[in-house]
């Protein structure tokens, strides 16, 4: 099936650009002026969806917000805010990854190809004859295969990078892993600086989910000036 992505800009040229590049990649566009119409498409075939967050109306975390309540598709934020401020403030929303304007071809496909690399890894839409089995310690439970966690028998909902970071680190239970180490591991890329906070993000958000109390957690511990660790 062709995989389909959402693009929703107020900006009629970036809209376009993106769809003709994407759309050279083999991908299936359907581009919108806002949030409320990339809403309205959100159907259980999108694998991407590209926000820009100063949309009127509704900008681009409150989209991001309301399809987080519905779908764990991966979002890419794709603007001029590109603080890390900015960039903290996405990821709170549930945003997977952001790229700021103006952006290259090259950069672009590759945030694209990784975010939908890891979203069918993880959603299980990747066919796989030696699924990865299930992992568990002290009431938590992954499921990897259905990017399923049980928490003492009650069903939390994970984005795909959150998941993938419960993964690496369950299934490395007491290993040490910096910031860079589990960036590079779950992003697929070369980690640069300010990666560090996007991980810091997403770790606190995945916290907040299977944590009882995330300020004094029972999972995932912080070593400081180090790294992380499941324990």
């Amino acid at each position: 099936m062709t995989t389909k992505i959402i693009i929703a800009d107020d900006n009629a040229d970036i809209r376009e650009i993106v769809s003709v590049l994407l759309s050279s990649e083999g991908y299936r566009v359907v581009a919108v002026p806002d949030g409320k119409a990339a809403l309205e498409h959100m159907e259980e075939d999108i694998d991407l969806v590209i926000l820009d967050v100063m949309m009127p109306d509704m900008d681009g975390y409150q989209v991001c917000r309301k399809i987080r309540q519905i779908s764990n598709v991966p979002i890419l934020f794709l603007t001029a805010k590109g603080f890390d401020a900015d960039k903290t403030l996405g990821f709170s929303f549930g945003a997977d990854d952001y790229l700021a304007k103006p952006f290259s071809y090259n950069e672009l496909t590759a945030r694209v190809k990784a975010l939908l690399r890891r979203y069918q890894i993880y959603k299980g839409k990747a066919q796989d004859h030696h699924p990865t089995p299930s992992l568990s310690c002290e009431g938590l439970t992954l499921d990897p295969a259905q990017k399923q966690v049980l928490i003492d028998e009650k069903r939390v909902d994970l984005t795909d990078t959150e998941c993938a970071i419960l993964q690496l680190l369950m299934t490395n239970r007491g290993q040490l892993f910096s910031a860079a180490m589990i960036y590079e591991k779950v992003w697929d890329e070369p980690y640069f600086y300010s990666a560090n906070n996007t991980v810091m993000v997403h770790i606190r958000n995945l916290r907040k989910k299977i944590e009882q109390d995330p300020d004094h957690p029972r999972y995932i511990h912080t070593v400081w000036g180090r790294g992380y660790r499941f324990d």
